[in-house]
């Protein structure tokens, strides 16, 4: 049941503290409360919960803001708990009225705040965080209004920046022999709860030669380098054993024991399993390196490997992003576990661009994988330049103007790297913690909600440290003007005299 709140943006002076005083004005999560656009997508939240049965839930509020600061901080689900009963500010920013010692929520909710709250509603609400920032920043005052008709006449205006990444989940480096080995034990551990429960107790459990099959695994794997032939053999007996298991669950479930008895965890592994043992029994057949939707992970079966031919990471295992950046601010496109070509998405992160500005861009900055023939036609078409040398045999002799040119659009597309650089040094973007596709896929949208916000507090302190530099220098000139006059005055008084 979801309880809407009457007053779910409370004023500053309303927050009451067990002391005397009230909160800063000017403190970074009092700022940041304000820009976040709350009541505007609690009843879209409000949807997934019944209106008249369950206990109260927690608020949007409550539920966004809790997941801000986890990742603003880089800190754990309990110890954002802790933060927010210690911390006045938090607890005014996920829309507390007054301070509390006690904790507001359980730290297992933010894995439902996770999947409650989806992507997509993150990227909506960091849309129209963003967009309130620019016309804040971009509103035309009554002097320079007639410039503003003049821009507003012209077709194309802004830039647009375009690029990839991925996301790594938190996995070990998988290997055919450590997933043949993970998914055996696995297997053992099934059959020992289907023998518990079986009908007929008077027979023996069937046996799985587990402590062979560790040693046989061990044998290879504690080789720094082993030989291809060796790594063969081992997978093979790894795949025997698992069949061998594999087998022995049919037997067991037909002699009486039921799937019921085994948990979720267990029953999804168990038909992971089969994927798994399927695949690499094709890869052995065909002699090959690779297949399709290929499981490199048994507890996250939807992480795929993405070759993004990187110095130093070749392979990355987690969700490929597709993002565009536009005036500082970073926006997240597309999210796919698979691996696909983000030449594809170029147009229609333009027409979103246009959606959100209400023009296309003047220029769109981009890598070379994006500059293919269909998508410069379909620039040119709209009046859109895009960056790099165009196709062909480069010329003989190349202009100043358009090295120039060249050099200035590599600066501007450096801004999305420096974005992806931030979400992976600064947040969570280089590390995925959660398990499952959709909370993982939150929390990636959210790293992306936390980067622009961080951008637009960096505008507010600058414009503040500018107007508190604009009135220090006006102080310094008078005092100047001050010392100066009174030199004179001396002067002038000494040559009377």
């Amino acid at each position: 049941m979801y309880r809407k709140e009457e007053q779910p943006n409370r004023a500053l002076e309303e927050f009451k503290l067990p002391f005397e005083g009230k909160l800063a004005e000017d403190n970074r999560w009092v700022i940041m409360a304000q820009w976040v656009p709350w009541s505007e997508f609690e009843a879209e939240y409000a949807e997934l919960f019944s209106s008249v049965m369950g206990a109260p839930a927690k608020t949007f509020r409550m539920a966004l803001g809790a997941l801000i600061i986890k990742e603003k901080l880089g800190i754990s689900d309990r110890e954002t708990v802790e933060q927010i009963k210690e911390n006045p500010y938090l607890q005014y920013f996920i829309g507390l009225s007054e301070y509390s010692n006690s904790p507001p929520f359980d730290a297992s909710m933010l894995v439902h705040f996770r999947t409650r709250i989806s992507a997509k509603l993150v990227n909506k609400v960091n849309q129209v965080m963003v967009k309130r920032m620019r016309e804040a920043t971009t509103e035309p005052s009554a002097e320079n209004q007639s410039e503003s008709e003049e821009v507003s006449e012209r077709k194309n205006r802004g830039k647009l920046i375009a690029d990839a990444t991925c996301a790594p989940a938190d996995i070990t480096y998988p290997t055919d022999l450590k997933i043949l080995n993970q998914a055996r034990e696995q297997t053992e551990k099934i059959i020992d709860t289907l023998h518990k429960n079986r009908t007929n107790k008077s027979e023996k459990k069937p046996r799985t030669y587990r402590k062979i099959a560790r040693k046989n695994y061990l044998e290879v794997a504690k080789q720094r380098q082993p030989s291809r032939k060796k790594r063969r053999k081992a997978i093979k007996r790894q795949r025997q054993y698992i069949k061998r298991n594999l087998g022995h669950i049919d037997q067991l479930i037909a002699d009486g024991a039921t799937l019921s008895c085994l948990n979720n965890s267990q029953y999804k592994t168990l038909l992971v399993i089969s994927e798994v043992s399927r695949q690499q029994q094709w890869m052995f057949d065909n002699n090959k390196q690779s297949i399709s939707d290929r499981i490199v992970s048994l507890s996250q079966p939807h992480i795929r490997p993405i070759v993004r031919g990187k110095a130093g990471t070749p392979v990355e295992f987690g969700a490929k992003l597709s993002a565009s950046c536009v005036d500082e601010y970073v926006f997240l496109d597309r999210i796919s576990w698979d691996n696909f070509n983000e030449s594809t998405d170029l147009k229609t992160q333009i027409e979103a661009f246009k959606e959100y500005t209400g023009h296309y861009p003047e220029s769109v900055h981009v890598d070379k994988i994006y500059r293919t023939r269909d998508n410069r036609a379909w620039c040119k078409e709209r009046g859109i330049r895009i960056s790099g040398p165009p196709l062909g045999r480069p010329p003989a002799n190349i202009s100043k103007s358009t090295k120039k040119q060249a050099l200035e659009d590599e600066k501007i597309r450096n801004s999305i790297e420096g974005k992806f650089g931030q979400g992976k040094r600064r947040f969570s973007l280089n590390r995925i913690m959660t398990k499952l596709a959709h909370t993982s896929e939150t929390a990636i949208a959210i790293t992306f909600l936390v980067m622009n916000l961080e951008a637009i507090l960096r505008q507010i302190f600058w414009s503040i440290f500018q107007f508190n530099y604009f009135f220090r220098v006006i102080d310094y000139h008078k005092l100047f003007v001050k010392s100066l006059t009174r030199r004179k005055l001396i002067y002038h008084s000494y040559s009377i005299s």
